[in-house]
């Protein structure tokens, strides 16, 4: 057990109400890349930076183009649960975390087991129609083609997902704020904090026990109690 992670134990130790604040750094060892870490990578397919297709004026106005870019990008269909999804569900089974807080669409918090997962940017899991709201799981639109369209009226099946330039769905920031606010310790790991509103929620925490886990530096001064700037499942598994 490396040094960061033994002060890690100790502090989750000492704790009874610890909330997970996570961004795409916990799903990139499930071999989901973060595409704001990589060298043009998509650039190298298209037109447009990832920034822009993932908003909504662009989904309004270049569909067929989207849907290309959110299936080949942001479905992983054989991504599994890695070390830190796992770890953490084993923390709420424990009764230690009471929440987590994350900026994935993956899913795979849920996947490895954890119950109480608030979905800030939405889930690639649930697509609904515009038109009539029927819902549609992932493998539909894994498996659609073009523009998919609702199998009951013919209307577009919309990802479940907050693009840029939507809102966030204020029931769930709402709880995330009242998670945060109480915690004893507040773990985040796997984020940069660039992503506002979201990454607002931490100013929330009242406690004396915040950690960072990411391997690059954050965007905000954090002050943290404890930083650790190792890989995230790596770190968690030995807790």
């Amino acid at each position: 057990m490396t040094e960061n992670a033994r002060k890690l134990k100790e502090l989750v130790d000492s704790s009874e109400n610890i909330v997970f604040f996570g961004g795409a750094g916990v799903s990139t060892e499930s071999g989901i890349p973060d595409f704001r870490s990589t060298d043009g990578l998509y650039h190298q397919q298209y037109d447009y930076p990832p920034e822009t297709i993932l908003s909504h004026t662009f989904y309004e106005s270049k569909p067929e183009e989207f849907f290309r870019f959110y299936r080949t990008k942001l479905l992983a269909p054989d991504a599994k649960p890695n070390a830190a999804h796992v770890k953490l569900a084993e923390l709420e089974r424990r009764g230690k975390l009471k929440a987590i807080v994350t900026q994935n669409i993956d899913g795979l918090h849920q996947a490895a087991g954890s119950r109480e997962v608030l979905e800030l940017h939405g889930s690639v899991h649930r697509n609904y129609c515009e038109r009539c709201g029927k819902f549609q799981d992932f493998d539909f639109m894994l498996h659609s083609e073009g523009v998919p369209h609702c199998t009951a009226c013919g209307g577009r099946v919309k990802p479940d997902v907050v693009l840029y330039e939507e809102g966030l769905d204020m029931e769930t920031m709402e709880r995330a704020v009242r998670f945060i606010s109480e915690a004893d310790m507040l773990i985040i790991g796997g984020t940069s904090l660039n992503v506002y509103p979201a990454a607002g929620l931490i100013r929330y925490y009242r406690g004396h026990k915040l950690v960072l886990i990411n391997k690059s530096a954050v965007a905000a001064d954090l002050n943290a109690d404890l930083v650790i700037p190792d890989p995230i499942g790596e770190t968690l598994a030995q807790i």
